[in-house]
């Protein structure tokens, strides 16, 4: 009777198979080399594209220049501006009835350069950063880091900078203060420990020029950026450069369950959702993968989820399927649409235990995980998905055997944060938030499990089928 009517939350190790164990590795393999690949949102919308080509997918612009006449099953992608893309699969049913989307963002925390960024100081040349998202800054010290970006010179000449991640490549740092001088720095609070901007990146000591030049060092690491690249000093005001950390994903602990990583938040939930949509072949509702930019810092921009973007490609797809447009037809598909809003939560960490209510917090290893609410204090900044639609998740989950769990962003006073979400809600979309338990979430390496990773997966796959 008792087991009945009570519940607890499996580990998910548990309830596979050794062959399907075997998948999941396999799995996380792949996802590692898409992290390493992928540590900007531009690299990120690269390896979405080249992948999704080569499973189908056509640009949604060449389609909408024919002005072709879609037709179910149909694969097209969307590029917003190279920084964030959309994937949709066109269904059996009309597109009025509303479509099928998993939501997910391709930034992560991380150091931009600024805008005239170099200079020298104490025999030193350094870059001079303004970090991106929710950081503690103390933890992007005393790292190698690498460069990656763009810059356009003079002439409109794009040029790729990706510097720190191959073996014979440099990489960058960020120092910081001595123990035996660290009084008074460790007299303040963490948060102030390190200030913003004291986050300037070491790149260069030697020296070079006559005596006539008063910075050296400084002439010495342009003229190598101009000999390589042939770029000069004013070309870093046209430039999108993020410092991140240096290296790739690795497997964590003796059995190789987990993965560190730069970017987790939010790459593994984009990962699963593109590995989803990739294998949904004619749904019955049109599907939709999107992968936003700027979620770490608001949503807001062109290419982040507050645009007009989703909202103009959904109208594209129902003018081409109706050889014409209807605004309400197209507030009706919105409003008809189930979403979820793929990002990732804090797992429990038995290092930290007080900030989270044990009873209700996501575990690692224990499954995707479905996320009522987050916001912060009193549910502000949330979305609170229904129970209806939360209902109907559930039945999608257990009907496909994925192993769930339930959390939230942590103790109700304790702090917070938000996610795509709402935005998408004001549709009138159902949306609830839905992703990986994370340990160190925000931190310049990121742990996951991989068992988590495969469960998100599979439960993207099922909804897009079933819902």
């Amino acid at each position: 009777m008792y087991d009945k009517v009570t519940h607890e939350f499996d580990n998910a190790w548990e309830s596979i198979s050794e062959t399907e164990k075997k998948s999941v590795f396999t799995f996380s393999d792949e996802y590692k080399d898409f992290l390493d690949k992928g540590k900007t949102e531009r690299e990120c919308v690269d390896s979405i594209i080249r992948i999704a080509k080569l499973k189908g997918f056509t640009n949604l612009e060449d389609v909408i220049s024919k002005d072709e006449k879609i037709e179910p099953g149909m694969k097209l992608y969307a590029n917003n501006k190279g920084k964030a893309v959309l994937l949709l699969i066109v269904g059996e049913e009309k597109i009025e009835g509303g479509i099928n989307v998993l939501g997910t963002h391709i930034d992560s925390p991380r150091l931009d350069l600024k805008q005239f960024p170099l200079y020298e100081d104490g025999g030193l040349a350094l870059l001079k950063t303004h970090y991106y998202g929710g950081i503690k800054k103390y933890q992007w010290t005393s790292i190698p880091m690498a460069l990656h970006g763009v810059m356009y010179k003079k002439n409109g000449e794009k040029v790729n900078i990706a510097i720190g991640e191959d073996s014979s490549d440099p990489v960058f740092f960020i120092s910081d203060l001595l123990i035996h001088l660290a009084k008074d720095q460790l007299e303040k609070k963490l948060k102030d420990g390190i200030t913003g901007e004291g986050l300037n990146i070491i790149v260069g000591s030697i020296p070079l020029g006559d005596n006539d030049i008063d910075e050296k060092v400084k002439f010495n690491i342009m003229k190598i950026l101009n000999d390589k690249y042939g770029i000069k000093e004013d070309d870093f005001t046209t430039a999108e450069i993020q410092a991140v950390p240096a290296g790739k994903a690795r497997d964590v602990g003796f059995d190789r369950s987990l993965i560190s990583g730069y970017g987790h938040d939010d790459r593994v939930c984009s990962f699963a959702a593109l590995k989803a949509i990739l294998e949904t072949e004619n749904p019955q509702r049109t599907c939709a993968a999107f992968f936003a930019d700027k979620e770490e810092i608001g949503s807001h921009g062109n290419t982040g989820m507050e645009s007009m973007f989703f909202e103009n490609m959904i109208a594209e797809l129902i003018t081409l399927q109706n050889k014409s447009y209807n605004g309400l037809v197209l507030r009706r598909s919105l409003a008809a649409s189930k979403v979820l809003s793929g990002d990732v939560i804090p797992g429990f960490d038995p290092n930290f235990p007080d900030v989270l209510d044990k009873r209700n917090a996501a575990f690692i290893g224990k499954g995707l995980t479905i996320v009522k609410y987050t916001g912060s204090r009193g549910k502000s900044g949330c979305n609170d998905a229904n129970a209806e639609f939360i209902s109907e998740v559930r039945r999608v989950f257990n009907d496909n055997k994925i192993v769930w769990q339930v959390g939230e962003l942590g103790k109700v006073d304790q702090g917070g944060g938000g996610t795509i979400a709402l935005i998408l809600a004001k549709y009138g979309a159902e949306v609830v938030d839905c992703g990986v338990p994370v340990l160190g979430m925000h931190a310049p390496y990121e742990l996951i499990s991989k068992i988590d990773l495969y469960m998100t997966y599979k439960g993207y796959k099922a909804f897009l089928k079933d819902a």
